[in-house]
């Protein structure tokens, strides 16, 4: 049995060198198949894929710096108009509610008012009774 084992290393290994072999050599054939340009061509390709990657550099470098102005700015508006809405919203909810306390006190007002004016009136009765009284 050690025998065939060698035997079959053997083969093994030959078929390895044959299949290494044989790949190289078919690589080198198909690098020969391959139609390679010439240094004007690759020049040209060259200019040209470069000047595509700077191009397509200097339309996102713009697009990023617009979207970014219009961002910031936008937000800023934004603020502005919520910070406006809010003061509107507090001025008119503090006039509103100046306007009430404004009429409590002069509902509490007038009705001091017609408390004195029927306190005078009663106390001007009162005097005048006093008056009669005392004359007869």
């Amino acid at each position: 049995m050690a025998k065939k084992e060698q035997t079959n290393n053997k083969k093994e290994k030959k078929e390895n060198n044959k299949n290494k072999k044989s790949f190289f050599k078919d690589f080198k054939a198909e690098l020969k198949r391959v139609i390679w340009p010439t240094p004007k061509q690759l020049f040209n390709n060259t200019v040209a894929v470069i000047t595509i990657v700077l191009v397509t550099a200097v339309i996102v470098f713009v697009l990023d710096v617009a979207f970014e102005s219009l961002n910031k700015y936008g937000v800023d508006k934004i603020k502005e108009s919520v910070t406006a809405i809010n003061t509107t919203s507090e001025d008119s909810n503090n006039t509103t509610t100046e306007n009430s306390t404004n009429t409590e006190t002069n509902e509490t007002n007038e009705q001091n008012a017609d408390a004195n004016v029927t306190e005078e009136n009663t106390s001007t009765e009162a005097n005048e009774t006093n008056t009669e009284n005392n004359a007869q």
